[in-house]
């Protein structure tokens, strides 16, 4: 800190001093003091105001070149709020006290900055063994003669890994990406459902679809829901049978297979959650249903997943921008 800078901190109160010395020596020559006594004085006085500038100068540069010298040495500079030394007056503490709040708020954000990133980079680890999977296997269908149907399969898994990785990437700003159109949920739910043919053909599940209204919501996002509720049907239950209504501000997605354990279900939704079914039965990222959970919450949707192990797993959609029925 320059001598300048800390003299233009202290002009208000050198202003002040100057005008009470002035005062001073004015009514002691008033009062008939000898102008060598009046001299003296203002003499006593500007020195007194020299040392105490000069003291506190030094003071403050010492305090700030130590707080410089921390601020260096550590890795982590907006950790400095929770270092700085104890304050010596009121105002001081006042400070203090908004530094120190300041501080704990951005060690909060950066640590869930940090959080997400890392959850965000393990995720991209895992989908990217994930997509070997049927890019092996596509591999392997064009060496043995190229099965149309069983490629097509392949490349529509290939297809969701993808959607959802762009999904996941799009969390932080959907709010961006969202775009509220009127829509009739019954064109979309029937999207979801010729998006993944294949899938469903491939392991032998019916899609009952019935019902339909008019809601206003992104149907892009809403068409990506239908599609990984039908993903995990074809995942975890083949051979099933999957009821879709749509009915009452409602889309009610239904399965009779295999259901999920009573202790698990409260944590479908958490991400990277993949629960007994999804370790015994081929891999899972245990991304999907949370993908869900966000979308919805951005899109206000109601979520609520309901299960009974060993007869059925029902998953609802509730509308709260409901346009007409």
């Amino acid at each position: 800190m320059k001598l300048r800078d800390f003299l233009s901190s202290k002009a208000v109160t050198l202003c002040f001093l100057g005008i009470g010395m002035v005062l001073c020596c004015g009514l002691m020559a008033a009062a008939g003091a000898g102008w060598r006594l009046v001299l003296l004085l203002a003499v006593g006085a500007l020195l007194l105001i020299a040392a105490w500038l000069a003291v506190a100068f030094l003071l403050a540069r010492r305090r700030i070149a130590r707080l410089e010298r921390l601020a260096e040495q550590m890795e982590e500079p907006y950790l400095l709020g929770e270092l700085l030394p104890e304050p010596q007056d009121a105002v001081e503490r006042a400070y203090f006290e908004v530094m120190k709040t300041v501080s704990r708020s951005a060690i909060g954000q950066v640590e869930d900055t940090r959080r997400a990133q890392e959850a965000y980079m393990d995720y991209v680890e895992q989908w990217i063994h994930e997509i070997k999977t049927p890019l092996t296997a596509c591999s392997l269908i064009l060496s043995n003669g190229g099965d149309p149907r069983k490629l097509r399969r392949e490349l529509k898994r290939a297809d969701n890994l993808t959607e959802n990785i762009l999904y996941y990437a799009r969390l932080r700003t959907a709010e961006k990406d969202t775009v509220i159109r009127t829509v009739p949920v019954a064109a979309v739910i029937n999207e979801a459902v010729k998006s993944q043919m294949e899938l469903l053909l491939a392991a032998g599940i019916r899609v009952q679809v019935q019902g339909d209204f008019t809601v206003s919501t992104d149907d892009k996002a809403l068409c990506f829901i239908l599609k990984q509720l039908l993903v995990n049907c074809a995942q975890y239950c083949p051979g099933c049978t999957v009821a879709i209504l749509a009915a009452e501000g409602k889309i009610t997605v239904e399965d009779n297979g295999i259901g999920i354990p009573a202790h698990e279900l409260p944590r479908v939704t958490e991400r990277g959650f993949t629960g007994t079914n999804g370790r015994t039965r081929g891999s899972s990222t245990g991304m999907g249903l949370y993908i869900v959970r966000e979308l919805c919450q951005r899109l206000n949707i109601d979520l609520m997943v309901e299960s009974e192990q060993g007869r059925f797993t029902r998953v609802c959609l509730a509308f709260a921008a409901l346009t007409k029925s």
